[in-house]
């Protein structure tokens, strides 16, 4: 199968011919993953804006969904899992409370711990993005057969790793 160039190719050019005792082959690679994350950023926000939601509210309402039932976590668990700080994740959960996609109670184990847990509207609005998300993720890889797909998944997972262990 052959393929066009494209700006990567533009770019890596140019920098060849202004630059020739640098090697610049990483950035045929890298810049193609930027541009990449950035396009999926832009479909991603597009599939969470058309169920009215924003990328932090997404994280936080899918962190719970996948807890499974009976969709609840403390705090201190959601914000390990957005990375965020307490400060940030407090705000977020105020927020999201006062939209009634999630609710805030004592842990049936511990009075003094408070436990987050996913409404039955947040449930469903969590439920529609995903299947938003994944119909507009399936589309961004149809150019790849399933070969294709899971060769790129272990070559990315590869690539990850290291910043995954810091």
């Amino acid at each position: 199968m052959g393929h066009q160039g494209d700006e990567v190719d533009e770019v890596v050019a140019a920098w060849r011919r202004e630059r020739p005792n640098l090697d610049v082959t990483p950035l045929e690679v890298l810049s193609r993953v930027s541009r990449l994350a950035r396009h999926l950023d832009l479909a991603r926000r597009q599939a969470f804006a058309e169920r009215g939601l924003e990328t932090w509210e997404f994280d936080v309402l899918s962190a719970l969904r996948r807890a499974g039932e009976p969709y609840r976590l403390t705090p201190t668990a959601l914000v390990r899992q957005t990375l965020v700080t307490s400060g940030t994740m407090t705000n977020r959960i105020a927020r999201l409370v006062e939209r009634g996609l999630v609710d805030r109670s004592s842990s049936p184990t511990d009075a003094r711990s408070v436990q987050v847990r996913l409404t039955e509207a947040g449930r469903d609005v969590v439920d529609a993005a995903m299947a938003e998300l994944i119909a507009g993720e399936r589309e961004i890889l149809a150019s790849l057969d399933p070969q294709e797909q899971a060769r790129l998944a272990g070559l990315l997972k590869t690539l990850l790793e290291p910043f995954d262990e810091a």
